[in-house]
């Protein structure tokens, strides 16, 4: 994660990633709830990358996901976070994952309806919020 944040050129998710980092350091016996995740093809090359962020007394945990633009539209975003989504809801206590999303992205928007959340009606400090249940 240290490299992570070094080669990250965009301060925004350099201060992201140090969130991250933090967050592992914090709780390292749930460290998968804070670590940023690869998105990756089969042939190794990378594509973007997902996350959660931390994980909630009342079995919540929230995804955040990002791609570079020249993968965007191809289907890579909805696959990964479908694995992701489905492999949080089947570790023990989460009871549902959640995620905001910019008012105006409607592609990722988009990518949460194929994977099966529903907008909550309710907005966060990045606009929109979703849910997955299982």
């Amino acid at each position: 994660m240290e490299e992570l944040i070094q080669g990250q050129r965009d301060p925004e998710l350099k201060a992201a990633y140090a969130e991250m980092l933090e967050g592992c350091l914090a709780h390292p016996d749930q460290w998968q709830w804070y670590a940023a995740w690869t998105i990756s093809r089969s042939d190794g090359l990378f594509l973007g990358d997902l996350c959660f962020k931390g994980r909630s007394p009342d079995g919540s945990v929230e995804i955040g996901y990002g791609l570079s633009e020249g993968y965007w539209g191809q289907g890579y975003a909805t696959e990964a976070v479908t694995a992701a989504v489905e492999w949080a809801l089947c570790q023990p206590g989460v009871l549902r994952v959640e995620a905001e999303t910019a008012p105006e992205n409607i592609a990722s928007q988009r990518v949460l309806a194929k994977c099966g959340f529903r907008p909550t009606g309710a907005s966060g400090t990045e606009g929109p919020r979703f849910v997955r249940e299982p």
